[in-house]
Parts: C-alpha cells; sequence; structure tokens
C-alpha cells in the first residue's frame, strides 16, 4: 500500500508516494534525490541522518515518511545562504571537525542546534550534546573547537526553532498510516477487491525490456503441461520461489529469493495467470517488490508448450521493468546471462520432478534462496565467452 506524501522540503514542495514503513532519510534521499542526507546505523543511534523537521533536529531514519506530512524539512543542503551554517563550515574546516565527512553532515545540523539553542554552551556542555552524533575518525577534539569558535561570535541563524511547547512526535500522522493500510488495523476484515487491480496492465510493456528464451525438457508435453499449468508443482522447480498464499481465481501470490554471498533480496508480490489449456499456452503478469533494497520489478510473460520429437519446447516471452538500486544490475547482457543460468535449472528441475518426486512431496520442502553468486559467476563466463568469439 502506497502513500501520498507531501513535505516542504528546503524552501521546495516534494511529493511522492511511500510505504507506512518508510522511513524520512529514504523519502529525501529518494524522491528528492536530496542525498547530503546520510544513512549509518538507521536505528537512531550514530546521528549520520539528523535533520530539521519543523525547526527541531531529528533522526530521519526514525521518523516515518508519512507522520511528516506537510511538515517543513531541512536538510544540509538547505542552508546555502544561511550565514550561522556559513559560519560553521568554515569552522569546521579551520579546526579539522572532519576526515572521511560521513558523520559531518549530522554533525553540522547538531551544531547549528546547539549554537542558536545554547548560546552560553562550554565545552562540556559542547560534548554532550554532540554525544548523539558518533565520529570515527577525528575523536571529536577538533568538532568541539569549530563549535566553541563560532560560540564566540554567532551569526544570527535564519531557520528559527519551532516552539517547543508543540514538538512533532514521530507517531503524529499515524491514522493516516493505519486509514491507508488495513493490514495494520485491528478491525480490518478481508480484501474484497480483487488482487488484480494492484497489478500492471497486460498491455503496458511495449518498450519494456524484452528477453525471449526457449526451455527444453526431455518429457513428453502432455506431463510437462501438468506441472506448468500448476502453480504449486510450477514454484518448487523454480529456485528460491514459493507461494505465500493459495492460487485462487487466477490469482498467485508469493515470493523469490536470490541469495549473492551475505546479501539476500527477496521480492514478493502479486501474479495473474491465463492458461489457454487446448493450446497449452498461457500468459502471466506480476509485480514484485524487495523491500531491503527498495527495488521493484513487474513484468509479463507469455509461454507456449510445443513437442520436439519426444521431448518439448517451452517457448518463453519475458517483457519486464526494473527500478530501485538493483536496476544497476539490470543491463540486458547481463539479465540475458543469468536468465540462461536460471532456465537451465528449472529444465532440470521439471526433468527430476517428472523422473521422480511426486507433486505433493517435492512442494513441501522448504525453498532455497537462488543461487545468485553462481548464476552471476555463469553469467560473466558467458559475456566473457561472447567477447572473445567477437574478438577472433
Amino acid at each position: 500500500m502506497q502513500i501520498e506524501v507531501e513535505i516542504q522540503l528546503n524552501g521546495q514542495t516534494v511529493s511522492g508516494a511511500a510505504e507506512p514503513r518508510t522511513h524520512l532519510a529514504d523519502f529525501i534521499r529518494e524522491e528528492a534525490l536530496a542525498t547530503g542526507t546520510h544513512l549509518g546505523c538507521e536505528q537512531g543511534v550514530c546521528g549520520a541522518c539528523t535533520i530539521f523537521i519543523d525547526g527541531e533536529p531529528m533522526r530521519s531514519c526514525l521518523t516515518l515518511a508519512a507522520a511528516c506530512d506537510n511538515a517543513d524539512i531541512r536538510t544540509v543542503e538547505g542552508f546555502a545562504d544561511d550565514p550561522l551554517m556559513q559560519a560553521i563550515r568554515e569552522s569546521f574546516k579551520q579546526h579539522h571537525g572532519l576526515q572521511c565527512g560521513y558523520c559531518t553532515p549530522g554533525m553540522l545540523v547538531t551544531a547549528y542546534d546547539i549554537i542558536r539553542r545554547l548560546p552560553g554552551a562550554d565545552r562540556q556542555i559542547i560534548r554532550r550534546e554532540i554525544s548523539g552524533n558518533l565520529c570515527r575518525c577525528t575523536g571529536y577534539e577538533g568538532i568541539v573547537n569549530a563549535i566553541e569558535a563560532v560560540l564566540k561570535d554567532p551569526p544570527v541563524a535564519s531557520l528559527q526553532e519551532m516552539a517547543r511547547s508543540k514538538p512533532r512526535s514521530r507517531s503524529d500522522g499515524l491514522d493516516k498510516i493505519v486509514s491507508s493500510d488495513s493490514s495494520m488495523s485491528p478491525e480490518a476484515g478481508p480484501t474484497t477487491e480483487s488482487e488484480a487491480t494492484d497489478l500492471p496492465d497486460a498491455d503496458s510493456f511495449d518498450t519494456a525490456v524484452n528477453l525471449e528464451k526457449t526451455i527444453t525438457v526431455a518429457a513428453a508435453p502432455d506431463a510437462v503441461w501438468q506441472i506448468i499449468s500448476n502453480p504449486e508443482a510450477m514454484v518448487s522447480v523454480i529456485p528460491g520461489a514459493s507461494l505465500t498464499a493459495p492460487f485462487d481465481n487466477g490469482i498467485a501470490k508469493g515470493l523469490c529469493e536470490v541469495k549473492v554471498g551475505p546479501m539476500k533480496a527477496q521480492f514478493q508480490g502479486t501474479a495473474s495467470i491465463v492458461y489457454q489449456t487446448d493450446a497449452k499456452s498461457g500468459t502471466l503478469v506480476g509485480r514484485g517488490r524487495d523491500d531491503f533494497s527498495r527495488s521493484t520489478l513487474e513484468g509479463r510473460l507469455d509461454f507456449v508448450l510445443v513437442p520436439d520429437g519426444v521431448d518439448s519446447i517451452l517457448d518463453l516471452n519475458m517483457r519486464y521493468r526494473l527500478n530501485g538500486p538493483l536496476s544497476q544490475f539490470g543491463r540486458a547482457a547481463l539479465i540475458e546471462e543469468i536468465a540462461n543460468a536460471l532456465l537451465r535449472d528449472i529444465a532440470r528441475g521439471l526433468e527430476e520432478k517428472l523422473n521422480g518426486t511426486a507433486i505433493s512431496e517435492h512442494h513441501s520442502k522448504a525453498p532455497h534462496p537462488a543461487n545468485g553468486s553462481r548464476f552471476l559467476v555463469s553469467a560473466l563466463v558467458g559475456l566473457l565467452k561472447r567477447v572473445l568469439r567477437r574478438s577472433r
């Protein structure tokens, strides 16, 4: 479920859709591309993500974006003409108050708050006030010296402090979040609308990336179709795939995990599947999202099963769109090689299933994440072979 959020970010109106659990730091970095706010621990400990919300410093990694609807947000990019921030930046430079710079955006915001709020602060107070902003480089001495220097003759701050009698709570806007996400409401009943309303239009993939592939299976078409036309059976031969609910009225809900070293992506989503049994063909349209990387994948798959002597050939036409951080791995040549490796595993799984394990027994086994490292190695080897062939 997406919630429309509108904020005033550094004097500009920024609006966009966010999930109920999206924190403000992700929203301003991804919707407004204001990447000056850094993310460190994402648990409110390190202080790297500190920004001003309605005039007060707050951790943007602990603040829900939906709770900040209509709020006035100021990040480190929003102080270009602010005389106090200019003085702080110059002082940090003169007193060596930064090294790697990762903590610096949050540290500058905290310094700004200290100077305007505690004009008589001494070194002990400064150290106490910056204790919520961790720095692994400087040892804090340069930071304290920089803040102390500005405190001696501080310029006027252009950002006025919000009245402390009416602080913005991170729970503000919770009613909006609950009302927009029925799964968070204790009184919510079952969904009555068709799951298909949340799917992309099947005719919207004309400009999407297109990939045509075939799978050869050493089995007769009737036997292969028995598995292909049964979503519960088919997911059991796809590495990392599983259904999260029974297949009902043409709608499948499930997830697919891919593991690359210590990292794991888990796309969870919904698909509509239409079968033409007489022609042994069908169409799948679906959308999935990996919450960790905040990447989305949506696509359309047209498939048809045809005989090839005593064997079968499954012709696939895939059109897809990949958005978010994982799209950097979406280069067509790389995706094609990864698809080749994955389809070989699926063909092998179909043959093993037809030759031995019963559908009900096989599906009862827990799915294992697809080995992305192996697919990636296979993809790179495939690309290398193609390059060598072209160079001859």
